[in-house]
């Protein structure tokens, strides 16, 4: 492939990395197909399966040293949580006795429902959620 081709699909990747939400997979591709590009400029005349074996071997080697480091630096592998359901009211669809297990149901989702207390929580009454463990919601009366 000529050294323009490849300038032109490592152009094209990193523009595919931009405009979509990729996270820092396809930049190293872009990457390889312009450092094969630029190879191919200064006259590396290799085979056409060689070429694409280096642009292979170039940009799985990028994605391997890299990208770990780039999203640590923007910060993108970090869990963040989307909401958090600790203080919202939810809704007792099935009885919850004491130290037992219901149905509470928390903006229009039913969840499993569990509580501390010592009285039971009755189904249409209003409780606050106290904390989450995994899909059970622990409630207290208020």
């Amino acid at each position: 492939m000529a050294w323009w081709l490849w300038a032109l699909v490592g152009l094209l990747l990193l523009v595919a990395e931009v405009t979509t939400p990729g996270g820092f997979f396809v930049v190293f591709f872009g990457a390889g197909a312009l450092l094969v590009g630029a190879a191919r400029a200064l006259g590396w005349e290799g085979e056409a399966w060689a070429q694409w074996l280096a642009f292979t071997v170039v940009s799985v080697g990028l994605l391997a040293l890299f990208r770990r480091p780039l999203m640590r630096r923007f910060r993108l592998n970090a869990g963040k949580p989307v909401d958090r359901l600790e203080g919202e009211w939810a809704l007792v669809k099935e009885e919850v006795p004491p130290g037992g297990v219901g149905k509470a149901e928390l903006r229009g989702t039913p969840w499993t429902a569990r509580t501390r207390g010592q009285e039971a929580l009755a189904p249409g009454q209003r409780c606050r959620v106290e904390r989450v463990e995994g899909l059970t919601l622990w409630l207290r009366a208020e």
